[in-house]
């Protein structure tokens, strides 16, 4: 059963870049919510230890893949200037990323990492800072002030992701932690890719290089949750 859904997803891992090459747009939301609920699935019966804030970083983020979904065929906002779908669906992404951030920090001892890494930390943050400003401002001219503070805290808790696991992997340095900071990173690749795709242009490769980056990134996700938990750092 689990080599038949890793076989799947390998199939429509294909399928669904296809789709966004000859930009088959709705179609590729469909493939690709339900690639996330067969890796959610696929998670639930191969890997062993369980991690229960990892598991609900894979359902949120699988509802609001299957919102995108139905967003495509289903119109509520029709008569209202509320765009529920937008609003929504970008506060589950936000939300998964967060379970995702809690699921890193409950392995770390924050006490001995703040006294080992201060300066680090405090170079990262202000670097996160930097970048979701520069980032979020190719939006100012074409979003409202509540849908661009809605992006910049989106932008904020990818890097605050990318900035956890890298603390992270320089507290443990091991493979567990290399695989969660590489899977973050991929995440912020597609984010900006994606961000460049709707506000700055519209150019298909874009999205479907969006699209394997997100891939990528579960990949990488997945890997790390096959690998045992280590609560101490290897020296």
């Amino acid at each position: 059963m689990k080599k038949v859904l890793i076989l799947i997803l390998i199939i429509l891992s294909v399928v669904f870049l296809g789709l966004q090459l000859i930009q088959y747009e709705a179609q590729a939301a469909g493939v690709r919510a339900l690639l996330m609920v067969l890796l959610t699935s696929l998670y639930c019966l191969k890997v062993s230890e369980k991690r229960p804030f990892f598991f609900l970083f894979l359902i949120t983020f699988t509802v609001a893949e299957i919102l995108n979904f139905i967003s495509w065929y289903v119109d509520i906002n029709s008569e209202s200037l509320f765009d529920y779908y937008y609003y929504i669906g970008n506060g589950l992404y936000i939300l998964s990323y967060i379970f995702l951030i809690i699921r890193v920090l409950r392995d770390m001892n924050l006490v001995e990492v703040i006294k080992k890494f201060p300066l680090h930390i405090l170079l990262l943050l202000i670097l996160d800072v930097f970048f979701v400003s520069i980032v979020t401002d190719t939006t100012q001219n074409k979003l409202t002030r509540h849908e661009y503070s809605l992006e910049y805290f989106y932008n904020a808790i990818i890097m605050l992701l990318v900035t956890v696991a890298l603390i992270n992997f320089m507290y443990r340095e091991n493979k567990k932690a290399m695989n969660l900071l590489v899977g973050s990173i991929f995440i912020v690749f597609s984010e900006v890719v994606q961000m460049a795709y709707f506000y700055v242009a519209e150019i298909n490769i874009l999205n479907v290089l969006c699209s394997i980056f997100l891939i990528l990134a579960f990949l990488f996700f997945y890997l790390q949750a096959n690998l045992p938990v280590l609560t101490e750092r290897l020296n």
